[in-house]
């Protein structure tokens, strides 16, 4: 029973396909270029206008010596990029598996046997490579003259020695052997697009934890800073309670107010220790919080050019591998519809055979073989065809999921892009915030001393103060986190680093890579 195709459809869809193969079969197997649903527009908007080649190492262009060397740490050490470059060279040698495919093989086998026969004939009439020429006991002897000639039983012993050089062959008639084996080498080199872009993530993550922990310590230093403040206030206020002047209410508020801050202060304490040690994680090292910053983050740097949309899909390795990928599953179909065409395999073996080893290369001991076979499929249950729609999906899948990653790359850089002015105008606000609200701290006291305004709009303006401060380093955090985004959005670094500097792959391998790249 057929589910979801009618079984009047095989036969046409049967013929079809082997027709399509047959066709195929005269042209390249190289599958369609990828097609994108939507139009991409000339410029970025908000972007900065002219050409952008990112540089390799981005990261220097903030400035911090430290920083540099913890992402080089990091690109040696880092756990999930190492796997990445054991996953390139296993795809690597897949490539070349598939391509051994398309060549003959050949394989050397020498071998002995030593056996013990019974035998029915004539006495002496042993092969020539039995061992000891004794029959076994109690056979009988032919009788040579007159009456009857009862056959002689012997049990023998007997070698035999053999040694050849084997060969098959598949030839390629219609490319489906070409097309797994480029379909093997499109995941290889996606496998490096996806190997360059864990460098660059490992790169940001560097960056972003090393700002993170960064932005830490600024807090906490506002924290350590607003909790002295704080026990200054709460004493001169709790010494005016002792004697009369101020309320008690004032003093507890002013206590309180203290604690508040000593409890943030414990919290800030604990962020930059989790962000310490997730930064050991990252560079592959015993996560054990040691780690020096620098205290205040800085500044943001000059933007760099966004360039044009479609050089971003020619530059961004996630993009890149999965445009391989679709070219990979398009080679994968063009190899399920020639399974319907006759495969021919040739076959051929010589060598030497016989029953002594110091006899066996002489002449007279020599064979050989030679064969071929053609196999055309005519019935598999439906075999074929299911692999055929399988294959079909997949080159779908694989074209939307391209399609997807490059809607994702443009929404990465066109959201960085327009958040960066955004982010501009909120530090200036915090910080105009943060300044007037630490101003008003110094007033609202002085206002309270003087018996004028009541404790809680002293207490009111430290807090707008400490979270205006802390609120205007988070902006700062926020505007250096959006350009490493920016950076990891274009695409940049790594395009002339090696697929895997552990690679032990031999040199021929160049040879794959450089017919891949021209695939």
């Amino acid at each position: 029973m057929m589910i979801g195709k009618s079984p009047l459809l095989l036969p046409s869809r049967l013929f079809l396909l082997v027709a399509a193969g047959l066709l195929g079969a005269c042209v390249s197997v190289k599958p369609e270029p990828a097609q994108l649903s939507f139009d991409l527009p000339e410029n970025f908007a908000n972007a900065v206008s002219g050409q952008t080649t990112p540089a390799d190492e981005w990261w220097q262009s903030f400035g911090d010596e430290q920083l540099n060397h913890f992402v080089v740490a990091a690109l040696e050490r880092n756990p999930a990029l190492i796997q990445a470059i054991a996953r390139s060279r296993i795809a690597e040698a897949q490539a070349r598996l598939n391509r051994a495919d398309q060549l003959p093989q050949a394989g050397l086998s020498v071998g002995g046997t030593r056996q013990r026969q019974k035998m029915m004939g004539m006495p002496g009439m042993m092969p020539g490579g039995a061992t000891d020429g004794s029959v076994g006991a109690g056979a009988d002897v032919a009788v040579e003259d007159g009456g009857e000639t009862p056959l002689a039983t012997e049990a023998i012993l007997f070698n035999n020695y053999n040694a050849s050089l084997d060969i098959s062959w598949e030839l390629d008639l219609w490319g489906r052997l070409s097309a797994l084996s480029a379909s093997a080498r499109a995941n290889y080199l996606a496998s490096n697009e996806q190997l360059r872009a864990m460098r660059q993530s490992v790169a940001a993550q560097v960056v972003q934890m090393y700002f993170e922990i960064v932005h830490a310590r600024a807090q906490l230093e506002l924290s350590e800073r607003t909790v002295t403040a704080l026990t200054e206030m709460a004493r001169q206020i709790n010494n005016r309670v002792d004697v009369g002047i101020a309320s008690p209410a004032d003093g507890m508020l002013a206590n309180a107010n203290l604690a508040s801050a000593s409890a943030g202060l414990e919290q800030r304490r604990e962020a930059l220790e989790r962000s310490l040690r997730q930064l050991d994680v990252i560079m592959g090292e015993y996560p054990a919080g040691a780690l020096q910053t620098a205290d205040i983050l800085p500044e943001v740097p000059a933007a760099p050019a966004a360039g044009v949309p479609a050089e971003l899909l020619a530059r961004r390795p996630d993009v890149r591998a999965a445009e391989l990928g679709l070219r990979s599953a398009g080679y994968q179909l063009g190899a399920a519809k020639r399974s319907f065409l006759p495969s021919l395999s040739l076959s051929g073996s010589v060598g030497y055979s016989g029953y002594q080893w110091s006899d066996l290369f002489n002449s007279s001991n020599q064979i050989w073989s030679i064969a071929g076979q053609v196999l055309q499929p005519i019935f598999q249950g439906g075999r074929l065809i299911a692999q055929v729609d399988i294959a079909e999906g997949q080159r779908d899948e694989a074209l939307h999921a391209y399609a997807e990653m490059a809607l994702q790359a443009m929404a990465e850089v066109e959201s960085a892009l327009v958040v960066e002015s955004l982010l501009v105008r909120r530090e200036a606000a915090l910080e105009t915030a943060a300044s007037s609200a630490e101003s008003a701290v110094q007033i609202s006291l002085n206002r309270y001393l003087q018996g004028i305004d009541p404790f809680l709009n002293v207490l009111e303006s430290q807090q707008r103060a400490l979270d205006g401060r802390s609120a205007h380093i988070t902006a700062q955090h926020a505007r250096l986190e959006n350009r490493v985004a920016l950076h990891l959005a274009l695409g940049g670094g790594f395009e002339n680093t090696p697929p895997s500097e552990t690679s032990s792959a031999p040199s021929a391998d160049a040879a794959l890579t450089s017919s891949i790249s021209h695939e």
